[in-house]
Parts: C-alpha cells; structure tokens; sequence
C-alpha cells in the first residue's frame, strides 16, 4: 500500500508540469501574437498604400474629364475660388470618392504652394502647407506619411487612438495616347483614415491572447482533474474488460446461430429443387393447355430467387477456404464480362476494360475471385438503371494486383458508406443485403484489401488490392 506522500507525488509532477508548461506557452503566444500583429499591421498598411493609389488614380481621371475639360471649354480657365467652378469641383470630388475612407482632399497650385481648393473651406488661399511632399510631387512623385495621434501607451503599443496616411500625388493632363503621363497642373492631397482599421487588428490581438488564455486555464484544469479521476478511469477499464468478454460471448452466441442458419438453409435447399422442377414440368404441361396461365412460371422464378438468397445465406455464414492456383485475374474478369454480356446489353451498360501489360501470377482461388468480381460488376450495373459506362482497369504494383471498378451511378449518400460492410443492409428493394459482405470475406480469405468510395464527379469506385503469393 502506498502511502499518501507518495500518491501525492505524482500529483504534484504534474502539477508543476502543466503550470511551467503553461508560462512558456503563454509567453509563447503573446510573442507569436505581437509578431503576427506586426505582421497584419504590414499587410494592411501596403493594402492601404494600394488603395490610396488607386484613388489618386480614380480621382485625377475624374478631375480631367468631369473638371478640367468641361470647365475649360466653358469657362475659358480654371477658377477655383469662383463659386461655380468650386461647386462643380466639390460634385467632382464628393461622387468620386462616395464610400471610400478619405478624411480630406486638397489641391495646390503648381507655383505658389497655394492650397485652391479644399473640402476645408478654411483652408483655401493659405500658402507652404504643403511641405516636403508638396515639393516631392511636383517633381512627379507620388509620397506617403503616416500621421499618428494618442497618448504615450497607446503609440508605444502601436495602435494610438488616431492613425491618417497622407498621399502627396502630382495631378496631371491625361494624353490622348495611353502610356504617355501628362504635364503637372497642380498637387493632390488626400488624407485617409486608418484609425477603424488598426482598432480592429488591436481587437484581434487581443482576442488571441485572451483565448489562448482561457484554453491554457481550460488545460491547467483538465490534468487536474485527470489526476484525481485515475482511479475511476481503472475501475472504468474493468468494467470496460466485463463488456468486452460480453461481447466475445454475443459473438460465440452468434457464429453458432450462423451454423444453424446454414443447416436450416441446406435443409431448405433440398425441397426447394423439388419444388422448382415441379414447377418446370407444370410450366411445361400448362402451356399446352393455357398459354396465358403465368403461375408455373412465377413459381419457377421465385424458387431461383429464393435459391440465390439461400446460397448468399450459405456463403456468408460458413465461406470456404480458399483452394490456391497460379491464376491470372485479367482471365477471371474476362469471363465475368463474357458471362454478363446479354444483362449488360439488356440494360444499356456497356463494359471498358484497361489492363496493365506483363500483369503477374497470383495464387488465388479463381472461383471465389469470379464470385466476387461477379457481385461488385452486378451491382455496378445496377447502380446505373439508365444505363452507363463500368470501367475495369487491372494494374500492378511490387505488392500485388490491383483492380478497379467505377460506374456512373449516383453514388453511395455519405451517411450511408459506413454501413455498406453490415450484414443485411442494402439499398435496393429486393436482395439479402449480404452481397457486398460476401465479397469482403472472399477478399480478405486472400489477405487482400476491399475500398468502396464516391468518385469525385459522379458514381463509386471500388478499389480491391490481391498481394502476389510466390508459394501455396
């Protein structure tokens, strides 16, 4: 028995553990954080650049044709502390600029460094405001500035409380001749408000590290609780260990139930034959007395069908070893396709086949193997009552053969694929349900590998896999 310090201990291992564990990673994380921030604020920043270079663009093509032409033409000049023409100018900038974040928008003279127009009427006819980057975009350069404003935690945390880029950009005639820039007429400020931006960016940071704290607190609790629950998660083994001899039980229970299906199946099989030839003699005797009478031959069909239920109950109940050969599959699909021929014909399918050259032996039963081929290229068929194409290609590997088939049915629904492999589950009105685990046993008596799954555009593949055998 141990004592209670040393039942402590590994507690407190644990303990330990998980609150270092949870330091280094949430330091970790503030500083992913603080680097992916950084990183957002530099794509936004060159998104914002983008963007404000485009409404230059945007806005001295709109200048040109909706201002400066149409007031040349009228006015004989340009004139903008005239009323009508800083009007005109005011329309100009007011519909260009409708739904962009643009805070302001000046124009200055070319030679004075004269603020003429502005959607700050106050500012109109002041002189040198312009600056350094007035300077820059007279010589035809486009320049850029961030304005910040905020108090001392706010910058050093990199998002104060007001963020503008101020753009300087010449404003020019457009040529004729596209590729060609025009002369210098004046310079255009626009000032653009960042400040909703960076805000959300400072909100998301601040979201990551408060989730990565709620998780890290969310685990800290978890292995506590862990601790504390392992005698439980023991006493839930035993009982999980109870519940599995169970079912090992249920599954002995079970596979003597299936050996007494297979004698009842074997004993109903033998009355079964009597009762079909008795029904083809009578088919035969009644259809030279009352061609019209169908009940003869209604027995005979529900005698086969009822036949192949029977023989899929046998099959699937007690399969047989397989006995192996050297065999080749491409001969076994050849006779699968040959044997299906009419019913393909009959139901508007028809068949591709596309085999590697130089496919190997395998050793393998070549019954079974046709048995199983037989059933996945019926229910290819099936799946397509319209009709359709069913391509079979056989390929190689230095593992062994492998066989696909595909159709161009509806495919399988996915709530549905998991349940394909149950025994007595199918999707068609008539049959036992046991084809497709009838296959699955076949393939794997053979240590081969079954996949059934959608196509990408339409229908199922069904992919088997036979390794290569070099002895019996």
């Amino acid at each position: 028995m141990k004592t209670s310090e040393e039942k402590v201990k590994p507690f407190r291992l644990v303990k330990y553990f998980t609150f270092s564990s949870l330091i280094v990673i949430f330091i970790g994380t503030i500083v992913l954080s603080v680097l992916n921030t950084n990183w957002v604020r530099t794509t936004q920043l060159k998104m914002s650049e983008d963007y404000a270079d485009l409404i230059v663009k945007n806005l001295n093509h709109q200048i040109f044709l909706q201002f400066i032409l149409p007031v040349t033409v009228k006015y004989g000049k340009i004139q903008l502390r005239n009323p009508e023409q800083s009007e005109i100018m005011d329309n100009v900038i007011h519909g260009t600029l409708h739904g962009y974040k643009v805070d302001s928008v000046t124009i200055y003279d070319l030679k004075k460094n004269i603020v003429s127009y502005s959607l700050d009427k106050s500012l109109v006819g002041k002189e040198n405001l312009g600056g350094e980057e007035y300077k820059k975009a007279i010589a035809g350069e486009l320049s850029k500035k961030l304005v910040q404003k905020g108090n001392f935690i706010e910058t050093l945390l990199g998002f104060p409380a007001e963020i503008k880029m101020v753009v300087f950009a010449p404003l020019r005639l457009e040529r004729a001749r596209p590729g060609i820039e025009g002369p210098i007429v004046g310079v255009i400020e626009i000032v653009e408000d960042l400040s909703d931006d960076y805000r959300t960016i400072f909100r998301f940071q601040l979201l990551i590290i408060t989730a990565i704290t709620i998780v890290m607190s969310g685990l800290f609790v978890t292995l506590i609780f862990v601790v504390r629950r392992g005698e439980e998660i023991i006493e839930k083994r035993a009982v999980e260990r109870q519940k599995l001899e169970e079912q090992l039980r249920r599954a002995e229970h079970l596979s003597s139930i299936g050996e007494m299906v297979a004698g009842v199946s074997h004993e109903i099989r033998n009355p079964l034959g009597i009762i079909r030839s008795s029904g083809e003699l009578l088919k035969k005797k009644i259809a030279t007395l009352d061609p019209t009478n169908s009940i003869p031959e209604i027995i005979v069909e529900e005698t086969i069908r009822l036949n192949n239920i029977i023989t899929d109950f046998l099959d699937f109940a007690k399969p047989k070893n397989p006995d192996f050969i050297p065999c080749h599959i491409e001969d076994i699909l050849e006779k699968n396709i040959v044997f299906l021929a009419q019913q393909f014909k009959d139901s508007g399918c028809t068949v591709e086949t596309v085999r590697a050259s130089n496919l190997p032996e395998v050793f393998a039963d070549s019954n079974m193997l046709y048995q199983a081929f037989l059933n996945v290229l019926i229910n290819s068929m099936q799946a397509m009552p319209d009709g359709g194409k069913v391509s079979v290609s056989v390929s190689s590997d230095h593992e062994g053969i492998i066989i696909l088939f595909e159709d161009e049915g509806k495919g399988i629904p996915d709530d549905l694929l998991n349940k394909i492999w149950d025994p007595f589950f199918s999707t068609k009105d008539k049959g036992t349900g046991l084809g497709l685990g009838i296959v699955k046993k076949i393939i794997e008596a053979h240590s081969g590998i079954i996949e059934i799954s959608n196509r990408p555009v339409q229908g199922v593949q069904v992919r088997i896999k036979i390794p290569a055998r070099q002895g019996v």
